[in-house]
């Protein structure tokens, strides 16, 4: 890494915190993290600062995660991703898929043509969908007919499917029913299991569903972009009790640690999945679908979420595969995703680099943080490009 990508880095992170309370980002190859950064505060207003060691809310970058403990089960031979899912979980094969709403409001819920399988779950294509993206959805929630996934319910979980499984792709729930898939097949609480199998391996001592004391003390808080601008503090936090754990969302945890887990999809497995499971499972698996642009019907939550706006982009297990090169300079084939707090990664397995950009606001695809987001990547490539930047092979 030359001195100049570490200054134009640390520049970017300056810039952004101009209009956004605080950032982390950081940058690794196959031998480990080789940019670290840290910039402004952890709460709007108040003194303390944002550090290399702040501990965010991971929202949906818990869900590759939960897909990694799947695949782990997958290669001792426990899963079986065609099987139906309900063969696992008998509540899957209960739900109905929407069809419309009745004169007085209710729903109408048909049966669905076929199972759900596990690789729709991990595939989002079993037909789940997400209030801030669904208008179906999120007229149930409004009207209480449902009650909110972010309960971390089984009540919450029970939505209906909007799409006919194995059809289109849509964001929502299935990671969170995957993870009850795994409970089921596993025999334990999905928290034990993503330990077992995912953390612990990788040394992710700071990531997990419940804080502890002293990753609270360290806890970046939540904010809310208002129509002007300005930013307000949100009283959210880590939620005392878990009926069920969440495997789509809720997990804690610092950036160093995420970044070992990147580490395993650069490194073959990382000793937590066999190179052959890392080889498929980081490749389009959606056999012909798309990955579609994302619409907002709560735009105080999240944008509309397109990115790389007219690029082809597909799925993998679990994350956004861009089929063409992006114009950061990162290269078609690759992974990547984020959460709703302005969380955003990128996994290059061609060129052995990997990126995380960590914030705390909402609405997700907020411009500032996503457009530093975007120019860390870009100076990141720019840097490999002029050979400032070793690959890692």
């Amino acid at each position: 890494m030359t001195q100049d990508f570490a200054s134009r880095a640390h520049t970017i992170l300056g810039e952004t915190v101009a209009a956004v309370p605080g950032v982390v980002a950081m940058a690794r190859d196959r031998g480990g993290v080789f940019f670290s950064g840290a910039a402004g505060v952890r709460r709007a207003g108040a003194a303390a600062p944002m550090t290399e060691d702040t501990v965010f809310a991971l929202f949906s970058c818990t869900k590759p995660l939960t897909a990694t403990a799947a695949l782990a089960l997958v290669e001792r031979g426990a899963l079986d991703l065609d099987r139906p899912a309900r063969a696992y979980l008998p509540d899957l094969g209960e739900i109905g898929v929407l069809d419309g709403f009745d004169a007085d409001g209710a729903p109408r819920l048909r049966q669905p043509k076929r199972d759900i399988t596990t690789r729709m779950l991990m595939l989002h294509t079993a037909g789940f969908g997400y209030d801030f993206a669904n208008a179906g959805i999120k007229r149930l929630l409004d009207e209480g007919r449902l009650i909110p996934h972010r309960t971390a319910t089984r009540a919450g979980f029970r939505q209906p499917l909007v799409n006919e499984p194995g059809t289109v792709w849509e964001y929502g729930l299935s990671i969170d029913w995957l993870g009850q898939v795994i409970e089921a097949v596993a025999g334990a609480r999905l928290d034990a299991l993503l330990r077992e199998l995912v953390l612990d391996p990788l040394g992710m001592s700071e990531t997990t569903h419940r804080p502890t004391p002293a990753m609270r003390a360290r806890l970046a808080a939540m904010h809310q972009r208002e129509a002007d601008g300005s930013l307000s503090v949100l009283d959210m936090g880590p939620r005392e009790v878990l009926e069920v754990t969440p495997g789509g969302g809720g997990m804690y945890g610092t950036v160093g640690d995420y970044m070992r887990f990147l580490g395993l999809w650069l490194n073959e497995g990382g000793g937590v999945l066999k190179p052959e499971t890392v080889a498929w499972a980081a490749r389009d698996g959606l056999g012909g679908l798309k990955v579609a642009p994302l619409p907002t019907v709560a735009p105080r939550v999240s944008g509309p979420i397109d990115f790389f706006p007219g690029l082809g982009k597909s799925w993998a297990y679990s994350f956004l595969v861009n089929d063409e090169d992006a114009p950061t300079g990162r290269p078609a084939g690759s992974l990547a995703w984020g959460g709703l707090g302005n969380l955003y990664f990128w996994i290059d397995r061609r060129n052995g680099i990997a990126g995380f950009w960590a914030s705390q606001l909402f609405p997700f695809m907020d411009k500032t943080s996503l457009g530093g987001a975007l120019a860390f990547e870009t100076a990141l490539y720019e840097g490999l490009a002029s050979g400032g930047l070793a690959k890692a092979n």
